[in-house]
């Protein structure tokens, strides 16, 4: 059986690229739908599974408005 990671060996969410909270967020998920971990992991998993959910929206958002901004100046320019 593999050694739960603590949070010291993860890296700070917010230094993750899209790819990376997605896939860890991914992976968090199959951790967690086992549904044989102690109920301290579990909550501990069920944070860190928020907090990259959270970085992935904001990963989103920002796309999104970057889209929305290109496609606005490429408007005004057709103008």
């Amino acid at each position: 059986m593999t050694e739960p990671t603590t949070q010291q060996d993860q890296p700070e969410i917010n230094s993750l690229s899209y790819e990376q909270a997605r896939e860890e967020l991914v992976m968090t998920v199959k951790r967690l739908e086992t549904g044989n971990l102690p109920l301290e992991e579990s909550l501990r998993l069920w944070e860190r599974g928020e907090a990259l959910a959270d970085r992935c929206q904001s990963w989103l958002d920002g796309a999104k408005e970057r889209l929305d901004k290109a496609r606005q100046e490429t408007s005004d320019d057709a103008d």
